[in-house]
């Protein structure tokens, strides 16, 4: 059975969590969820998000798939954790899939693994994105390598489903 971890936090895009999560069991994709220290977080609509492992406990295990829901908040708290960053290197390293939407293409950059990549996220980061030594590109799904990426929860469906079909087929 394939194995997906979703790495999230406090201030979560609820639906950049919610849909990944459910989408993911209906192709009977085993997800946890990895919150620092464990806690129960609140998503900036209100969503409870009910985590089955911390950070320390992730970082114990490999995955198949690591998805990284969005949020400017969530991802600003979340780049600021080295354990995390590292975790997120050492998969991609490993040529684990992930997923990254929006904002959480931060944590690609704070990880480092996206220089010479062509990569999408949130439209206020091509600077960001750029400067890392990335090439932005806005369309619903952009692959290159290990990685998926997308910009805007408009296009959650196409990129959810490159993502486990990319986990699928490894």
């Amino acid at each position: 059975m394939k194995t997906a971890v979703i790495i999230t936090g406090k201030l979560v895009q609820d639906h950049e969590y919610i849909y990944p999560y459910y989408r993911l069991r209906e192709d009977d994709i085993s997800v946890d969820v990895a919150v620092d220290g464990g806690k129960e977080v609140q998503g900036q609509i209100g969503s409870r998000i009910i985590p089955t492992m911390d950070v320390e406990a992730m970082i114990k295990r490999e995955f198949d798939l690591i998805v990284l829901p969005g949020g400017a908040k969530c991802m600003e708290y979340l780049r600021q954790d080295r354990r995390i960053i590292r975790y997120i290197k050492e998969h991609h390293d490993r040529g684990g899939i992930i997923a990254c939407i929006c904002h959480a293409i931060q944590l690609l950059i704070s990880a480092k693994i996206v220089a010479g990549k062509t990569v999408s996220g949130y439209y206020s980061l091509v600077d960001d994105i750029e400067n890392a030594g990335a090439k932005y590109l806005d369309e619903p799904v952009v692959v290159d390598g290990n990685i998926v990426t997308t910009a805007h929860y408009k296009d959650m469906a196409p990129w959810m489903k490159r993502a486990i079909e990319m986990s699928l087929n490894k």
